[in-house]
């Protein structure tokens, strides 16, 4: 439960803030350099919470399926493109802060990681359905 709790909050934060916010945004009158900085500032904060929700779940992932699942499971190797994108993302908005591309780029990449990680099962969960413990 934890591993689908923290996958709907980074991946529906991040599209909700991509297709949901910005372009509200935009259609109740905001002036335009006001919303590529909001838009900067909450994309900066959703690409570190979704870092450190990649990280939990690579922790869930090693937990259910053993270390080797990182770079042998398509789930570990998602997570870590994931990972992988929020650093891009860090590196290029510090050290080349004028790549705006860049870093839609790297927003993207993580956005397309964690849709594809969706629809993968869920670790540890072999299709049954568990029963309680009385």
């Amino acid at each position: 439960m934890l591993w689908q709790l923290t996958q709907m909050l980074w991946v529906g934060g991040l599209w909700l803030l991509h297709i949901g916010l910005v372009p509200v945004l935009g259609m109740i009158g905001l002036a335009p350099l006001l919303i590529d900085e909001v838009a900067g500032m909450l994309n900066a904060l959703m690409v570190a919470f979704g870092a450190a929700c990649v990280i939990f779940q690579a922790l869930v992932l090693i937990q259910a399926e053993g270390l080797a699942s990182l770079w042998r499971d398509i789930r570990g190797q998602l997570l870590l493109v994931g990972l992988c994108a929020c650093g891009m993302f860090v590196v290029v908005r510090f050290g080349w802060p004028d790549a705006v591309r860049w870093q839609v780029f790297s927003y993207l990449v993580l956005g397309f990681s964690g849709l594809v990680l969706v629809l993968q099962p869920v670790p540890g969960w072999s299709g049954r359905v568990r029963e309680a413990h009385p």
